[in-house]
């Protein structure tokens, strides 16, 4: 029992990361109805920041707490501002464009991969632990540190469940998400919604790579691993669906981790592609999705 409950644990600590980096694709493409394939590299840029950033601000004197906070602030902002570069010169003209935003990706895709491997170099990087010790819970034993990214994990899914439910942005966002045509007969200005969706999710991203950054090895590669596990759990979930984005996250994430444990971690990671390839035939809308 105590191992079911250590697995479970484990299990919810890489979906909250999950969690993060799919309601971003999906919230991109409920809003603009795009593919973003350069949702990964935003993640990407928030950890590489966070991982060469920190140690430079701890060397300088700045406690540890007080470095990773100054360091993750730095590289949100710099996540930002490339997800706002890559939307007003590229995603904005590809608006609800399957064909050309998945072209324009591929490139976008090619051309980061060669930027953050100048910028930053090849080699990885580790993160000094930020917050040391360990906690039990109901027998399992949690790092403080994880502890915290599920709890901002959970925080910010709740932000937005309560952001697209109940302001007038989230109504916004849900309006053009269902008829984009119908709601700017009402009023509502796609463009800039669209944007707002669009920094939304690159923020999510963001902070995921900031939080993930002292729990793992980065390198300019980290994101593509946890795209691919995004775009299954999204997949899983229904695309565009806020609570399948959850859902799916969660279900990949455990069987990941009990797979791994039981079996072995190549046999886990059929059982995901084999899950996707089911849920495509049978429910091709996802668990939750709604078209």
């Amino acid at each position: 029992m105590q191992t079911f409950i250590q697995l479970s644990a484990t299990a919810l600590q890489i979906g909250a990361v999950y969690v993060l980096f799919s309601l971003g694709l999906t919230l991109i493409f409920g809003v603009m109805r795009i593919v973003n394939f350069v949702h990964g590299h935003i993640f990407s840029v928030a950890a590489l920041v966070v991982a060469y950033l920190l140690p430079a601000l701890a060397t300088g004197g700045l406690s540890a707490p007080a470095a990773y906070v100054l360091a993750s602030l730095v590289a949100i902002t710099a996540a930002l501002s490339v997800g706002a570069l890559l939307y007003i010169f590229g995603f904005r003209y590809f608006q609800r464009d399957l064909v050309g935003s998945f072209i324009l990706s591929i490139g976008l895709v090619l051309l980061l991969d060669g930027v953050l491997l100048h910028v930053f170099g090849g080699a990885v990087r580790g993160v000094p632990e930020i917050f040391p010790g360990r906690v039990s819970i109901g027998g399992a034993q949690v790092t403080v540190q994880r502890l915290f990214l599920c709890a901002v994990a959970v925080l910010m899914a709740v932000s937005l469940y309560l952001t697209l439910g109940h302001s007038r942005l989230g109504k916004a966002l849900r309006a053009v998400s269902y008829d984009h045509e119908a709601a700017m007969m009402v009023g509502v200005p796609y463009a800039r919604i669209a944007f707002f969706g669009f920094m939304i999710a690159s923020l999510l991203a963001a902070i995921a790579g900031a939080l993930l950054a002292p729990v793992t090895i980065v390198s300019p590669v980290i994101g593509t691993d946890y795209l691919i596990k995004g775009f299954i759990a999204v997949i899983i979930g229904g695309l565009g669906s806020v609570p399948g984005a959850i859902l799916g996250s969660i279900f990949v994430a455990s069987i990941e981790t009990f797979g791994s444990y039981y079996l072995d971690s190549s046999y886990a990671t059929l059982a995901i592609f084999g899950l996707v390839i089911i849920v495509l035939l049978f429910c091709p809308k996802g668990v939750l999705g709604r078209g």
